[in-house]
């Protein structure tokens, strides 16, 4: 019998690196990965959190991201937000969550408090 639970959390946890690796490409801050599998009601496996220091930064980042899980998976997110006003983009790739903050936004919303549940992991900036 196939465990397909272990196939879609490997998914997701590749998903969630490919994000990664996209938003290290355009220098993206302050990357946080968080691992709400652990976390009652939650609708994604992961968030992954970022900021830019300004509106075309990070609306490089959110191409960035697009392009390098479109590269490696032909992928698209089922939805995208906040392209328009580039100071807070989602993507929405199901079991992965995409969340691209120009700095100051981020600093005031600190979506990470809301989950103070999940497993956090940091991105050090220097392996940008």
């Amino acid at each position: 019998m196939v465990d397909i639970t272990a196939e879609k959390e490997t998914s997701s946890e590749e998903l969630c690196n490919l994000v990664v690796k996209g938003m290290q490409e355009k220098k993206a801050l302050d990357i946080v990965v968080m691992d709400l599998r652990g976390v009652k009601n939650a609708f994604a496996d992961f968030f992954v959190v970022c900021a830019g220091t300004s509106d075309t930064q990070i609306d490089a980042i959110a191409d960035s991201v697009d392009k390098e899980v479109w590269e490696a998976t032909r992928t698209n997110p089922k939805s995208i937000e906040g392209k328009s006003n580039r100071e807070w983009i989602l993507l929405d790739y199901y079991d992965v969550i995409v969340h691209v903050f120009k700095k100051d936004k981020r600093e005031f919303y600190k979506l990470e408090e809301l989950w103070g549940d999940a497993q956090f992991t940091y991105i050090d900036d220097e392996a940008a």
